[in-house]
């Protein structure tokens, strides 16, 4: 858990969005977002798959442009 002290002479507006990058940086919502549903393996195994299939067609179309 992400935890921040108030500083001398630090407003609650500064202390709150130090702790918001700290969150942010440490990955949290990240990952309570990511775990919400269940999702099977082989789902995520497809899902994977589209990605690379996407990135690969938009370098072979990067390259042929240049």
């Amino acid at each position: 858990m992400a935890s921040v002290v108030l500083r001398a002479n630090e407003s609650q507006d500064q202390l709150l969005k130090r702790f918001r990058k700290k969150v942010v940086k440490s990955g949290v919502l990240s990952t309570v977002r990511r775990k919400r549903w269940f999702v099977s393996k082989s789902e995520v195994d497809r899902v994977e798959r589209k990605k690379s299939l996407r990135r690969l067609k938009r370098r072979q179309t990067e390259h042929r442009d240049s």
